[in-house]
């Protein structure tokens, strides 16, 4: 794996920023805090995602909600990129899921997901967390921790990093296996069947043998027993089908008393529907007589109608109309015979006055004997022609007095006949109707009479044909069919129980032999196993000494060439032997051995990058198969003096390391630098990181 390129968005110092990189010696130089490790942070934040602490509080720029980091990497030939992001939600930081991507070339092979990514860089490279942070990134707090480990820590925490400590826990782990074997062989060699089998067998077939004679005597039960529920069959047929009869016959008996219950009320219903009939015909002939008698009054009112020389068919609104026309000529009679009164009382006045003085009583002038004879003798006149005109109009007067009195009194007398001759008319169709009703429901009731005596004789004779004598000889055999059936059915039960039993315990004993067969198997073959669970254990003890002290063969070798490099005849040389813990054992040209707590700072730091280095390449072919390709350093020039050439000497070491392809260094170390193939320098201005290459 080599670093590509990383992109920094609001990640502490840096606001926007992209750094490239290059195979070989990179070394990222700038003075404190001013955003150099934070570029480390990032490449660790963005292949694994999990923070170095409890929070991502130390990636987040301050005032930021949102930050982002792209890496770009190569590996066996092609190009990775690897995108994460956090996200500031209430109080705490997180993850966001959104913006975590992985690209193979322009494939996108994983997102959203942190496991899935997790998975597919495994996949490719070949490194998780654990190696990454041990090996690959060297911390520079953590530069000397394993040199500062008890040996007994250093032991535990390097065969973890090794693989070593797999050989320790499975030779634990088949120690409870082991353990659990030898109980269950002991469980076995006191198990009741495996030390009874003979006896188990003898049981065995002793039940087999009582099987095969229940089968014999169970067949012939079984056909008694069909023979037995064919009769008791039979015979319940026969009772059922009486019983049925029975209680038909009851049934029957029911209708019966009903069918004559129905008859007698039939009976009182006819006769009351005869009686009814007598009254309403009674009924009818009252106030048929009535009616006669009402229209011959009719009769005899119109035909005075008659007399009267009207005519005698007139409706009342007829003669009602006539009535007015007769009462308005007797007003107009009445008035002109008033008129004609009024005019001879006139007329006799001035005949009065003419003969008392001879003057005209119209024109009050004085007229003559002669002609006032002749005036009299006209007015008599005339007072004669209105006397006759009086009578005859009192004649007339009569006579229409004497019609209006006769036409009143027809009418008044058809108006109160016409609604009692209407009343009686329709109580006479009301009677005819009611007649009618109560003849046809006569009529009805004595054709449902008939019926029902009809129905009741065929209903005695069908009572008449049980015989109750059957059905107690039948119950009888019933009887006695149900207790042969109940005998053979409990010698049948009881044999096919003593079948079953015998079944059971013929099954249990041969599961129970079948067992005790596989228990002895099981048995030899837990023998088998603890030889060699006792032979892999063994093997576990013996091969860990033996890897473990290969692995300090070689990881003595590696720290020492790496130590030669680093001194490289400029200074007293550091000869170094690795111990079973792997402990480092320094020991001077004049061979006398020092501790490592009384090296100097820059012999501890020269020996623990040593180590490291040697640790590293070790560690990374044991577990991917590969040497160490890429080395992350944290300010490694810490207890390193420019004065004795030490930083020249460990710069001058890493630009020589042509094993590891590429190497990334952060330091505040100028000196350092120098010896860098590729420099880039990292400024911070105005709380905010710039950074550029030199060379």
């Amino acid at each position: 794996m080599r670093v590509e390129n990383i992109e920094l968005e609001n990640i502490r110092s840096h606001v926007r920023t992209k750094i490239q990189f290059d195979r070989g010696f990179n070394c990222l130089v700038g003075g404190v805090g001013c955003g150099k490790s934070s570029v480390l942070y990032s490449i660790d934040f963005a292949l694994f995602g999990d923070p170095l602490g409890r929070s991502y509080e130390y990636l987040l720029r301050e005032g930021a909600d949102t930050c982002k980091v792209t890496l770009q990497f190569a590996h066996a030939g092609k190009i990775y990129t690897l995108m994460r992001g956090l996200r500031k939600r209430g109080k705490g930081i997180g993850q966001d899921w959104e913006q975590l991507k992985f690209y193979e070339e322009e494939k996108l092979v994983a997102s959203t997901k942190s496991e899935a990514v997790a998975e597919q860089l495994k996949a490719i490279i070949g490194l998780d967390k654990e190696i990454f942070r041990e090996i690959v990134w060297v911390r520079q707090e953590l530069l000397k921790e394993l040199l500062n480990m008890t040996p007994r820590e250093r032991q535990k925490r390097l065969d973890e990093l090794f693989g070593l400590s797999d050989y320790e826990v499975a030779w634990s782990n088949l120690s409870g296996f082991q353990r659990e074997y030898e109980g269950e062989k002991r469980a076995y060699e006191r198990d009741y069947d495996i030390m009874g089998m003979e006896k188990l067998q003898t049981e065995y077939n002793k039940s087999v043998q009582e099987f095969s004679s229940i089968e014999g005597e169970l067949q012939n039960l079984k056909d008694m027993f069909t023979q037995v529920e064919t009769l008791l069959k039979e015979a319940d047929s026969r009772l059922r089908n009486l019983e049925e009869l029975r209680k038909q016959t009851e049934e029957l008996g029911r209708k019966e008393a009903q069918l004559q219950t129905n008859i007698a009320n039939t009976e009182d219903r006819s006769a009351r529907l005869a009686e009814d009939l007598e009254n309403k015909n009674t009924s009818l002939i009252t106030l048929t007589q009535r009616l006669n008698s009402m229209e011959a009054e009719e009769k005899s009112q119109r035909e005075k109608l008659q007399k009267a020389g009207l005519k005698s068919d007139q409706s009342t609104e007829e003669l009602r109309k006539y009535l007015l026309t007769v009462e308005e000529q007797v007003r107009s009679i009445g008035g002109e015979q008033e008129a004609v009164k009024k005019e001879m009382q006139s007329s006799q006045r001035r005949i009065s006055s003419l003969t008392a003085e001879n003057k005209c009583p119209l024109c009050l002038q004085t007229i003559t004997d002669d002609y006032k004879k002749t005036l009299l003798d006209q007015m008599s006149g005339e007072n004669a022609e209105r006397e006759k005109r009086v009578a005859e109009l009192q004649k007339d007067l009569d006579e229409l007095e004497w019609l209006q009195n006769t036409v009143s009194q027809v009418v008044l007398s058809l108006q109160t006949l016409a609604p009692r001759i209407e009343d009686v008319k329709s109580q006479m169709a009301e009677a005819r109707r009611s007649m009618e009703k109560l003849s046809a429901e006569f009529e009805e009731k004595q054709k449902q009479e008939k019926m029902l005596r009809e129905q009741l004789a065929a209903i005695r004779t069908e009572i008449a044909k049980f015989d109750l004598t059957q059905l107690e000889s039948a119950r009888r055999l019933r009887d006695k069919a149900f207790m042969d059936y109940s005998d053979v059915k409990h010698r049948l039960d009881n044999a096919e129980t003593r079948k079953r039993d015998l079944s059971y315990k013929a099954e249990e004993l041969k599961q129970r032999i079948d067992n005790a067969e596989q228990k002895l198997n099981r048995m030899k073959k837990i023998e088998g196993l603890l030889e060699i669970v006792s032979g892999i254990r063994g093997a576990y003890r013996s091969i860990q000494p033996r890897l473990r002290s290969e692995f300090v063969t070689y990881l003595q070798r590696v720290i020492q060439q790496v130590l030669d490099e680093l001194v490289s005849g400029t200074g007293p040389a550091l000869i170094v032997g690795i111990d079973e813990a792997y402990s480092p054992i320094v020991k001077s040209e004049e061979g006398f051995e020092r501790e490592v707590s009384n090296l100097s700072g820059g012999e501890r730091t020269l020996l623990a990058f040593a180590y490291r280095l040697g640790l590293g390449q070790l560690i990374m072919q044991s577990r991917t198969g590969h040497g160490l390709y890429m080395l992350i350093l944290d300010e490694p020039t810490e207890s390193l003096g420019r004065e004795d050439g030490s930083i020249d000497r460990l710069a001058e070491a890493i630009s020589r390391l042509k094993a590891i392809e590429q190497i990334i260094a952060v330091t505040h170390s100028e000196a350092f630098a120098e010896k860098a193939e590729h420099v880039i320098r990292v400024e911070k201005e105005a709380g905010v990181s710039r950074v550029m290459a030199e060379r």
